[in-house]
């Protein structure tokens, strides 16, 4: 008979890369927890909600995810938790508190050695100035979307070049200059101007 600690393991396999499954369990149960696998959501890749009305800190995550941005997405948000229980719930949702936590518990992730090289390159150079989370750092963003499942037409805006034209859900957009992180580009059809991640990803339109 499986322990619970060696079921939750095995269906860890499936999202978690194999070497990273025991310390995420570890993480798991070093708390009254309730970690669930949530459908893709658009606006976020994972959360964090702390305990009430009786019930347990609670930590969801994008079941999409590769097995990278799944481990990070999920190191992100159990370090919302240990911030949480460390310093209360009056502290910025990603102050030095939080960055601290992300750190301590990133550490034994990049000790392991077992990430590929260009997500261990970014991870330690986003320790040197953490952001929010990873979809802010572009350099770990890129890393991580290396192993993405992606549709060979579907490609990052930043690949294409100026003036090229892409689908973007329902509409059609020419991409502008860069402005920052976010391209300008124009949706054809209104000629309004919208400023685009430059990773989102993009359908190009070759005619």
């Amino acid at each position: 008979m499986k322990t619970k600690k060696e079921k939750i393991a095995e269906a860890l396999k499936k999202y978690v890369p194999e070497g990273y499954i025991p310390y995420v369990v570890e993480l798991m149960f070093s708390e009254n927890l309730a970690f669930r696998i949530s459908k893709p959501r658009k606006t976020k890749a994972g959360d964090y909600r702390p305990p009430y009305n009786g019930q347990p800190h609670r930590i969801s995550i994008n079941g999409d995810l590769n097995p990278y941005a799944f481990l990070i997405t999920t190191i992100h948000e159990f370090a919302h938790m240990t911030t949480y229980i460390k310093y209360g719930p009056y502290v910025q949702p990603h102050g030095a508190e939080w960055k601290s936590e992300f750190k301590r518990l990133l550490i034994p992730v990049l000790e392991k050695k077992e990430l590929p090289v260009e997500i261990e390159a970014a991870l330690k150079r986003s320790l040197q100035n953490l952001k929010a989370s990873s979809c802010t750092d572009i350099h770990l963003t890129r890393a991580l979307k290396k192993h993405d499942k992606r549709d060979e037409s579907i490609v990052l805006l930043e690949n294409l070049g100026n003036n090229e034209y892409f689908r973007l859900g329902k509409k059609t957009f020419q991409r502008g200059v860069l402005r920052r992180r976010r391209y300008l580009c124009k949706e054809i059809n209104t000629g309004k101007q919208y400023l685009v991640n430059r990773l989102a990803e993009v359908e190009p339109i070759n005619n």
